[in-house]
């Protein structure tokens, strides 16, 4: 599935109520799906991990349409690579 197509899915299928429950709400479902991603990444089987990362790339889009930003306009940032030095892999110091 392409990533704007999944977007729209999880607008089409949550939008109306990630919309009423505002940004800030969806910024800290967000945030606890990171923390929850992590916790998976370090002590988490399979499964566990792509359940956690599936909601926070979820969330992650639910907060794009609510900001009225496509995901695939964010993502084009790191199609030539590095944004910063634009280099495969990343040549940036440190």
């Amino acid at each position: 599935m392409e990533l704007r197509a999944f977007q729209d899915l999880i607008d089409r299928t949550y939008g109306t109520r990630d919309a009423a429950r505002g940004i800030p709400a969806a910024v800290a479902w967000l945030a606890e799906e990171v923390g929850e991603l992590a916790k998976a990444a370090r002590k988490g089987t399979v499964e566990e991990q792509l359940e956690e990362l599936a909601d926070v790339l979820a969330w992650t889009v639910s907060l794009a349409s609510q900001l009225g930003l496509d995901s695939e306009d964010a993502i084009a940032r790191y199609a030539g690579g590095c944004p910063k030095c634009r280099a495969i892999p990343c040549a940036c110091p440190g």
